[in-house]
């Protein structure tokens, strides 16, 4: 199983879209500061998620997540949180 999965930082309005097969391992990463691009704005939390069977799948609508279109889609179904 694949994720695609947004995160939203905590101190700031910043969100992180990605993809990954260990949803729980890659949040802790995120949080442990494992990423230095997106260091400076932990601590996240998981605003949003879809599981897919396949790596190209979960890929494909990372990047779909990343035009417009789907931070659009994105902003209407995370509203408020």
């Amino acid at each position: 199983m694949y994720y695609t999965y947004v995160i939203k930082s905590v101190a700031h309005h910043y969100y992180y879209k990605g993809h990954c097969a260990d949803l729980q391992k890659r949040i802790s990463e995120h949080n442990a500061g494992k990423t230095s691009s997106i260091r400076k704005y932990i601590p996240f939390v998981l605003v949003y998620v879809e599981a897919f069977a396949t790596r190209a799948e979960a890929v494909a609508r990372e990047k779909y997540f990343k035009t417009r279109a789907g931070r659009r889609y994105l902003k209407s179904k995370i509203e408020g949180f």
